[in-house]
């Protein structure tokens, strides 16, 4: 069997290993997402796909990869902009940038800007997991962040996606986790509506911003009920998750 990415690769047969960790798999072209996608689950990681920066954006905020394999020219964006948004986001995914430019200066570009890795195309496949085993032991050996968010009784714990306030559980839709996730990241402090829109939804502009009013509303009617109020409306501006100011 052939390494190299190509529509007529496939992944060889046989029963998968353990479940290593999850991947995103960011990339325009159906061949390097058909092949190497199931590639990398032959050899027991979880993937997700996308093929534009906003289904990037979406599916990275919703699945929460350990690691993401970015494009650096997709359709609709630049991979080194998807990557900074998501980091804006608090979302400490490892990234190697996948192209077809070599030059030294554009494998430059990417790693100052805070890539982890560089792959250019084409590339073998036992390559790409190789640097991707690396980058994941480098990543975990340094990340001592606790995966579980707090604030007063409210605990998120981001690696199983349970949600729990005094003890009980809290069962949330994938947009009120979203929306619970980003407002505990930046607890304390107010966020505006604008931003909510961009980071939990992805609108950039012109979204209609009802409907975080909406959803700000179906998280104080799950947490209310467990004890005092803790997202609070800045009027005019947007919400803040924590105890009431004095």
């Amino acid at each position: 069997m052939s390494d190299r990415t190509s529509p007529g690769t496939a992944a060889p047969q046989g029963e998968p290993s353990p479940r290593q960790g999850r991947l995103l798999l960011v990339d325009d072209e159906p061949a390097i997402l058909d092949s190497v996608g199931r590639f990398l689950r032959f050899i027991g990681y979880e993937v997700r796909t996308a093929a534009t920066a906003q289904e990037a954006l979406t599916r990275a905020r919703d699945f929460l990869p350990e690691l993401i394999l970015l494009d650096v020219m997709l359709p609709d964006g630049d991979g080194i902009d998807v990557m900074r948004r998501l980091r804006a986001d608090g979302l400490p995914h490892a990234v190697i940038f996948l192209t077809a430019r070599d030059a030294r200066a554009d494998r430059v570009k990417g790693l100052t800007a805070g890539g982890d890795d560089y792959v250019t195309k084409p590339f073998g496949l036992d390559e790409v997991a190789a640097r991707i085993s690396a980058v994941l032991r480098r990543t975990r050996r340094t990340d001592r962040a606790d995966p579980v968010l707090r604030v007063a009784d409210l605990e998120l714990d981001t690696a199983t996606y349970a949600v729990r306030r005094a003890g009980t559980a809290i069962d949330l839709s994938r947009t009120e986790f979203r929306l619970l996730r980003y407002l505990m990241l930046h607890g304390g402090r107010v966020v505006p509506r604008a931003q909510l829109l961009d980071h939990v939804w992805s609108y950039d502009f012109g979204g209609d911003d009802t409907v975080v009013a909406t959803y700000i509303s179906y998280l104080r009617r799950k947490l209310d009920r467990l004890g005092p109020p803790l997202v609070h409306t800045q009027r005019g501006v947007g919400y803040r998750i924590g105890e009431p100011r004095c």
